[in-house]
């Protein structure tokens, strides 16, 4: 089940393309994106990557921790960000704990062929650790700006 508004999120400890840590509770008293796409370097994902990464600057000022989560190891997304230039963390959930600690690890569908994987889905945390607002099966165009807004109104 997806974390609903106003509830504490889901503490993580997951590491990025560079092999660094981060721990949910180390972004304390800011504003923290998470956001969950399906795999590494695939159309839709890597075309949220990139608005991510090209809205950085704007969510400087509200010092908003942006991370993308996807399954795959650190090895893929350090070849995702290399490829596509991307310099935020981009956490590896390998054994998918947290997308289903998160609720976004789900059934779905293609061509008629079930299977479990990741719903494209985002969680705003406000500075205070609880849920601020969430996105559920995102549409890439104009998510980035969205989300974005979503920051400057905490």
């Amino acid at each position: 089940m997806p974390i609903d508004l106003g509830k504490k999120a889901p503490a993580f400890t997951l590491k990025d393309q560079d092999g660094t840590t981060h721990k949910l509770a180390d972004y304390a008293g800011r504003p923290v994106v998470l956001y969950f796409y399906p795999k590494d370097d695939t159309p839709g994902c890597t075309q949220e990557t990139c608005d991510f990464q090209a809205s950085l600057p704007k969510f400087k000022p509200n010092k908003a921790a942006i991370f993308g989560v996807s399954i795959l190891d650190e090895k893929s997304k350090a070849k995702f960000a290399a490829k596509h230039g991307i310099t935020f963390p981009l956490l590896a959930d390998a054994d998918h704990e947290i997308a289903e600690k998160y609720g976004v690890w789900q059934e779905k569908s293609l061509y008629g062929r079930k299977f479990m994987g990741i719903m494209r889905t985002t969680y705003l945390i406000g500075p205070d650790g609880k849920v601020a607002q969430r996105w559920d099966n995102v549409k890439v165009n104009g998510h980035a700006d969205a989300v974005l807004q979503a920051v400057n109104q905490l």
